[in-house]
């Protein structure tokens, strides 16, 4: 049986549940859970952790966020982080979790069409890479990168950066816009410029 989802009408006005399969072939409103893994280096620098996609899923081999998933019909928020142990092997309290608000995104991938209310938060941890238990069904690998080479990659400065791996058959792999999940509204960009805030001690933080 299909997973059921809360869906939303577009001013965000609950209008029933729908089985998954149905919402992405009609394009139907529903909420996911985005959580981007921050923290600093021993030297201070700042990175983010993210997941590379494995083969077998839709965007293959793309880099994504560092754990995401939908919210079930009758789900909050505040059951997101089962999706950071899932995916990552990091057990987090919601409570931990730093609110950046949510986020309208939309895409298509064939017939697949996905409007999503993401509700996206940070969460910062200096758990070594090798460290994370995350899960081989879905990810391929993770990447460690340093904040301010993504903010050069994404603004245009540079075309390529090197990033920390784990799983991915090398200590250290390049990096290219083009290796991320496309979006519409830059936004990996606008992450980065939030994480970079808020390693700057700035706690008005929203996406």
């Amino acid at each position: 049986m299909s997973e059921l989802f809360d869906i939303y009408d577009e001013a965000l006005n609950h209008i029933g549940v729908k089985g998954r399969d149905d919402v992405h072939r009609d394009g139907d409103w529903h909420q996911v859970f985005h959580c981007w893994v921050i923290g600093r280096e021993a030297n201070g620098d700042p990175f983010l952790i993210l997941q590379k996609r494995r083969d077998t899923l839709d965007y293959p081999d793309m880099i994504d966020i560092s754990a995401a998933g939908h919210l079930a019909a009758g789900e909050t928020a505040r059951d997101g982080p089962r999706e950071i142990e899932e995916e990552l092997g990091l057990r987090v309290a919601f409570e931990d979790l730093i609110q950046l608000g949510r986020r309208l995104g939309i895409s298509r991938l064939g017939d697949f069409v996905d409007c999503q209310i993401c509700h996206v938060f940070f969460y910062e941890t200096d758990i070594a890479l090798a460290d994370y238990s995350y899960s081989r069904a879905e990810i391929a690998g993770l990447l460690k990168l340093r904040l301010d080479d993504a903010l050069r990659l994404f603004s245009g400065e540079v075309d390529c950066v090197r990033a920390a791996a784990a799983g991915l058959g090398a200590a250290e792999v390049s990096v290219t816009r083009a290796d991320f999940i496309p979006s519409i509204d830059n936004y990996v960009m606008k992450i980065l410029i939030l994480a970079k805030r808020y390693f700057a001690g700035e706690k008005q933080l929203w996406i």
